[in-house]
């Protein structure tokens, strides 16, 4: 056909009236965050690491607001008492353990509680006989809590008092007899407030219970004793409780010695403890060597190192993405002398200024601000060295040489043109400092190099150093810090990479 003669009749007018223009999309536009997004949630892994994140962030933030605990509350009678859920009781988390005792040790277990109605001993799970000796040992299911049983305590008048006054008002029974010393005649007790039956040997407190013909033990209340004796109760200024069931044939025993500053009595610790703090003693986590709630103590120091962290990445963004973006824009002169002032900061081992920081700026500033300083002199080097490799990879591109030729400023061609295609490499980077501080922090404070540990503050890391030491005898003190961490790295890295991915616009429709 020849397309230089065609005939005027072959050509038809699109459209006569109005303009040409494109058609109104009927879909609503995708931006590129909506769009990362949608990219990020198909990526399963990433997805489950961020509700991780987020569980192991709400942790750290709730719990220390509405767990009856503090760090500052250390319990000497349940140091080290292990793990105990009401919930998950039947799955093992009761709160017990299993020992290994000679037949004094069964009497002694199996003694606590009896005089309330209850026992230490949840399971008497076997018992073998040395053929040698004769000896008998018992395998014990023991309850880390109730074996705490009794206690002495040295009350002032007024206290003496309220705690009489709490018994009558609830009914419950927190003061019990004394039991009587064997080797004095003083009623202050020697032998531990949970020997309150007859020993076989009584210059033995390791001999084991006297049998009586219905193997039930004795027991040796002070007024027992003291009637023994022919000593009279004024002679001691011993006073008694009302309580029900109080002495057999008329014999009153005695509950309370007064002494120059107040009154020593015996009492149960469980419901001593209720009486003072308002609930009983159930730790989800157990305790440590100082009897701390291992679960608060936790998320304490969780919250400390989380917001660390996020002041650290804030800051080293900042500084970073100002840092990196001079470099990569401008170049030449002023790359060259920048990138040698960050090798020079680089090279500086990260340990090595912390150890100082912490001997000589901690002094002034205190321990937590010598530690965030240390964190950003060097952190921001990684994400300026990223920003200026995304810098050189993009400024040449058309579409930035075009908006130059179109006449715009520096500062719309790096946060309007080039930073955006950055972004990807500059979020993955500035999550994954997150775990990386936690890291570190717990690193330094598990060293002994920054002490975070105070009265009313304390650390994973902390947590980690104590827990070391007692890693075979109590491994639970080591086991929850150690799972919590390692778990947050894992979700970060699974989460940081969900974030490179979806964030990088090179990658946009790949999926499709």
């Amino acid at each position: 056909m020849d397309y230089n003669n065609l005939p005027k009749d072959k050509f038809v007018f699109a459209r006569r009236e109005g303009k040409i223009a494109d058609k109104k999309l009927d879909t609503k536009p995708v931006g590129y965050f909506r769009d990362a997004l949608r990219r990020f949630r198909k990526n399963k892994s990433s997805v489950v690491a961020a509700f991780i994140i987020l569980i192991l962030f709400l942790y750290a933030f709730l719990v220390p607001i509405f767990s009856p605990y503090t760090v500052d509350d250390r319990d000497g009678y349940y140091k080290m008492v292990l793990p105990k859920s009401d919930l998950f009781g039947w799955l093992g988390w009761d709160g017990c353990t299993e020992q290994q005792e000679s037949q004094a040790g069964y009497d002694y277990y199996c003694s606590i509680g009896v005089e309330y109605g209850t026992s230490a001993v949840r399971e008497v799970r076997g018992s073998t006989v040395d053929p040698n000796t004769g000896n008998v040992n018992y395998k014990l299911y023991v309850d880390s809590y109730e074996k705490v049983g009794f206690t002495y305590v040295d009350l002032t008048e007024e206290e003496y008092t309220a705690l009489k006054e709490y018994q009558n008002n609830t009914g419950i029974q927190v003061v019990y007899p004394m039991p009587a010393n064997y080797k004095t005649t003083f009623v202050a007790v020697t032998n531990g407030a949970n020997l309150w039956y007859k020993l076989a040997d009584e210059s033995d407190t390791t001999s084991g219970e006297a049998r009586d013909h219905d193997e039930n033990g004795r027991p040796i209340y002070t007024a027992d004793y003291l009637m023994k004796k022919n000593i009279t109760y004024g002679q001691y200024d011993s006073l008694r409780l009302d309580l029900p069931g109080d002495g057999e044939g008329g014999l009153h025993y005695v509950y309370a010695v007064k002494n120059q500053t107040g009154y020593h009595l015996r009492v149960l610790y469980k419901e001593y403890y209720n009486y003072q703090n308002g609930h009983y003693a159930t730790h989800l986590f157990g305790t440590n060597q100082h009897g701390q709630d291992i679960f608060m103590c936790l998320a304490y120091g969780a919250r400390l190192s989380f917001m660390l962290a996020i002041a650290v990445s804030i800051l080293n963004l900042i500084i970073g993405v100002i840092y990196g973006s001079v470099e990569g824009f401008y170049g030449g002169t002023i790359d060259l002398v920048m990138e040698r002032i960050s090798e020079v900061l680089g090279e500086i081992p990260f340990i090595v200024v912390a150890t100082l920081f912490q001997m000589h700026l901690a002094k002034k500033v205190g321990p937590i601000p010598s530690l965030l300083f240390a964190f950003v002199l060097t952190g921001w080097i990684g994400i300026a060295y990223r920003v200026r490799t995304q810098f050189y990879r993009f400024k040449n591109q058309e579409y930035v040489l075009a908006a130059r030729t179109l006449g715009a400023s520096d500062k719309r061609l790096i946060f309007r043109h080039i930073f955006p295609n950055a972004i990807g490499t500059i979020i993955t980077s500035t999550v994954l400092i997150i775990p990386g501080c936690f890291y570190d922090e717990s690193m330094l404070t598990y060293l002994g190099i920054v002490n975070l540990e105070t009265s009313g503050t304390t650390s994973v890391g902390t947590l980690l150093s104590h827990g070391q030491t007692y890693m075979s005898t109590n491994p639970h003190i080591l086991l929850f810090p150690a799972l919590f961490i390692s778990l947050l790295m894992i979700a970060f890295n699974l989460f940081g990479n969900g974030l490179r991915d979806a964030f990088n616009p090179s990658l946009r429709g790949a999926d499709e």
